[in-house]
């Protein structure tokens, strides 16, 4: 038999092995999963950008995602399985349950182990709760969720406990689960009382003209307050010079532990951030908007649902963007621009290598126009009043306000509205009613987890952009947590180290290992400087994202400032 007889009976068999396949490799679907699957989404759109969305509507209603749920679904948006299972299991939030295991009870009372609420008594809670609870009950630690202020903060399904005690959060887990809206805040009909979108209107009209608003944010100085501080009016003319359609992110991830202005201002004027977001649409012109929450902001979410709800139903104008609102899952990496956009698209949240940058290369490739919550907070006011009245406030040589989120030992916790350019003991004296009882002022992080740590002597320093570098820290989303002589910088390094060792997405070999062998070394009651210092550069020059170059920072702080601590 010829080399090529050989070859062709060879093949026919293999199709005839193919053909009496009776099923595809891989987990098979089951009916009755593919049956929830589909009542579950009902009419909704099967497209690949909507997957974490889809996963959301299984977990709120199973309590879970089950490996015939992903297979189901799987099948029902023409995915590969590997695919769904991937994403699923990239969230925290997402509880997958493999063949084997037990689903999770059907409660969940998660306790916020961040600085702040370590330092309010979160591990008390934690290992007390558990024998107080019902067995159905889990007790689960949980990284930073946004209410630092409130400290120690634990949610229990879906509802917030500020300030827990055991008897609180008790209680709260025998009350029955509502839909809750934070109270108090300034609805649709309040806020036009006041003059709300009148000047979007006049955007709109023609009355007030595209160069003149971009112009304005320039001479005030507004730069991105989610941290990175890139000037706002400068992004909206890059973004503006691409080509359409062009989308806008905004993001409400603030996963930053020590960060919770975004939420309390959404809280107080959800529609003096939709007008700004408005306005800022029209002036770049954007086709559509893509709003990513934070999964923890359960309240939140629900106001910001209704509202938009509402606003669609009455709109201001007669042309306005569509606008989307996407939840998160459970991930602080979410917070980097580019893992944003890779969320929103259903992905994991995995950060993208750059150039190109999202202004040119973004949102499903177009240009994107992305921004933090408070960014677009300050358009209405700063155009309204003009940019000098903004840049008027500041001190010590800076210009401008800052929304500085407080914690820790203080005794009025809060955001804090204050000139830029403030320094720490100008704003526990003036701003939070000075220490609590009984603690001296001794260390303070600057800029949440990754913006480093300071001694109390350097209380002198002007808290703004560019102001910190020189120290090995920076402001970010001006995140500012006070220790007192209760404490140690020792003692924060490692909570903000566990925190990034948990919430690296592992994309990049520097973070990830990186991260974890950071966590090990200063966990030791020696620390290896000579390693710790080696490591450290290699994660900063190394690392794709912010997250990798900035985890070193705690800990290079406390051997550069606190060497007493290492004795």
């Amino acid at each position: 038999m010829s080399s090529q007889t050989f070859s062709l009976a060879t093949l026919k068999v293999e199709v005839s092995k193919q053909r009496k396949r009776e099923a595809p490799k891989g987990r098979q679907v089951d009916a009755q999963a593919l049956e929830e699957v589909q009542r579950l989404l009902g009419a909704e759109p099967r497209r690949r950008d909507l997957l974490i969305e889809h996963l959301h509507k299984i977990q709120d209603n199973v309590g879970h995602l089950s490996l015939a749920h992903l297979a189901a679904l799987a099948h029902e948006m023409r995915l590969a399985q590997t695919e769904v299972y991937e994403v699923a299991s990239f969230y925290h939030h997402f509880d997958i349950v493999r063949e084997g295991e037990t689903a999770p009870p059907a409660l969940t009372v998660r306790v916020c182990d961040g600085l702040s609420c370590e330092m309010a008594g979160a591990r008390d809670l934690l290992a007390r709760l558990p024998q107080l609870l019902a067995k159905d009950v889990r007790v689960i630690a949980a990284p930073c969720i946004g209410r630092c202020e409130q400290a120690p903060a634990v949610v229990v399904g879906r509802h917030a406990v500020p300030n827990a005690r055991c008897e609180a959060v008790v209680a709260k887990t025998k009350a029955s689960a509502t839909r809750h809206l934070p109270e108090g805040h300034i609805d649709f009909a309040a806020y036009q009382a006041t003059g709300g979108y009148a000047l979007l209107k006049a955007c709109n009209a023609g009355t007030r003209d595209v160069e003149s608003v971009i112009a304005t944010l320039e001479h005030s100085g507004l730069r991105g307050l989610g941290g990175a501080g890139f000037p706002t009016g400068r992004k909206w003319r890059i973004v503006r010079a691409e080509a359409a359609p062009r989308l806008m992110a905004v993001n409400i991830d603030e996963g930053e532990p020590g960060t919770f202005k975004d939420r309390v201002l959404l809280e107080r004027d959800p529609h003096r951030f939709l007008e700004g977001m408005l306005i800022a649409a029209w002036a770049v012109d954007i086709a559509r908007i893509y709003i990513y929450l934070r999964d923890e902001y359960h309240g939140c979410r629900a106001l910001l649902e209704a509202e938009l709800e509402t606003l669609r139903a009455h709109p201001p104008v007669a042309v306005m963007p569509e606008i989307v609102l996407r939840r998160g899952a459970g991930a602080y990496i979410c917070g980097e621009e580019s893992a944003m956009i890779e969320s929103i698209e259903g992905k994991r949240g995995l950060p993208r290598l750059r150039p190109p940058y999202v202004a040119q290369v973004g949102l499903f490739g177009r240009p994107t126009l992305e921004h933090n919550f408070e960014t677009l907070y300050w358009v209405r006011e700063l155009v309204e009043k003009g940019g000098e009245w903004f840049a008027s406030h500041g001190r010590n040589g800076r210009r401008g306000l800052r929304s500085f989120s407080v914690s820790g030992r203080v005794r009025d916790p809060g955001v804090k509205l204050a000139p830029a350019g403030i320094t720490i003991q100008e704003l526990i004296d003036d701003h939070c009613g000075g220490m609590q009882d009984g603690h001296a002022f001794y260390a303070y992080l600057p800029g949440g987890a990754s913006g480093g740590i300071l001694p109390a002597t350097m209380n002198d320093i002007p808290l703004d952009f560019d102001t910190l570098q020189p120290y090995g820290c920076f402001i970010g989303s001006a995140a500012v947590i006070v220790l007192s002589d209760h404490d140690t910088a020792v003692g924060a390094a490692r909570n903000m180290m566990r925190f990034f060792k948990h919430e690296s997405c592992g994309q990049c070999t520097p973070c990830r290992i990186g991260t974890a062998k950071a966590s090990a070394l200063i966990d030791k009651p020696h620390w290896d400087l000579e390693l710790l210092a080696d490591l450290s550069a290699v994660m900063r020059d190394a690392s794709i994202c912010g997250l990798g170059q900035a985890a070193p920072n705690p800990v290079d702080c406390v051997m550069k400032y606190f060497p007493h601590e290492l004795a």
